[in-house]
């Protein structure tokens, strides 16, 4: 076999074997690795409480622990919090709350729970620019400025664990101990007529009425009254003038 087949057959040999080992040492996509099975999900969890209430019991334990929570739905609850390790890196978390009815029993739900991790690092970039003198001919000076900023590294969903375990419990705890209503049945409740008032007619509770009597109204009775006064006065005064005749007393 001349020389020249030779090298190409171990050349392509050398591929193979790369090829091969190429292929041994590769990593499947992180998303392969989804089974969407039928089995408990460890981001849900069932409690014996109504929709509403998973939610608040959600939300009072994000809030217990420092996060944030913005307006949402009343099945819905968002929630962030910022951590920073160190000065040049930044991490954010981001729950998410998803309450809905249970699949069995009228006061259950289930509540299904997602946290995403972001990381940021700071970017120290410099910039230059140059600024032309006409006056010493084509002499130019560079300027050199540095600006920080914020860039975004990393985004992951913090995998299944006790982390989500201690926020169920968490959530638990607060369905416990928050007070809730419960609806009465309606074979429970029991009406009973009200026990009629009693008349009293006793002259001594009887309230006695008031008259009201208008400025004009009482100025004309006490001209009626003086006018009356007046005439009975001259009779009486007639009578008080007339002397008294002398009593006579009969004898036998």
């Amino acid at each position: 076999m001349p020389m020249p087949s030779l090298r190409l057959v171990f050349a392509s040999l050398g591929l193979i074997s790369l090829a091969a080992c190429g292929g041994r040492g590769s990593v499947a996509p992180s998303y392969q690795q989804e089974l969407f099975n039928t089995g408990a999900s460890p981001f849900a969890r069932n409690f014996d409480a109504t929709v509403n209430e998973t939610c608040e019991a959600a939300r009072r334990a994000l809030l217990s622990q420092g996060f944030l929570t913005t307006m949402g739905q009343p099945d819905t609850v968002d929630a962030t919090k910022n951590f920073q390790p160190s000065a040049e890196t930044h991490v954010v978390v981001s729950f998410h709350v998803v309450c809905t009815p249970g699949e069995n029993a009228t006061n259950q739900s289930i509540a299904y729970v997602n946290a995403v991790q972001d990381g940021y690092a700071l970017k120290k970039s410099d910039t230059s620019a140059s600024v032309g003198l006409s006056v010493l001919g084509s002499l130019s000076l560079p300027i050199r400025s540095n600006s920080d900023a914020m860039v975004k590294i990393s985004s992951e969903t913090v995998p299944a664990g006790k982390f989500y375990d201690r926020f169920f419990n968490l959530m638990g705890h607060y369905l416990n101990t928050v007070p809730r209503s419960a609806p009465v049945a309606a074979d429970e409740v029991k009406s009973k007529p009200l026990v009629p008032s009693l008349i009293v007619s006793s002259p001594e509770l009887t309230p006695t009425p008031i008259v009201v009597q208008t400025p004009a109204a009482a100025t004309a009775i006490q001209a009626s009254d003086a006018v009356a006064a007046g005439a009975s006065d001259v009779p009486a005064a007639a009578a008080a003038a007339t002397p008294a005749a002398p009593r006579t007393t009969a004898t036998q």
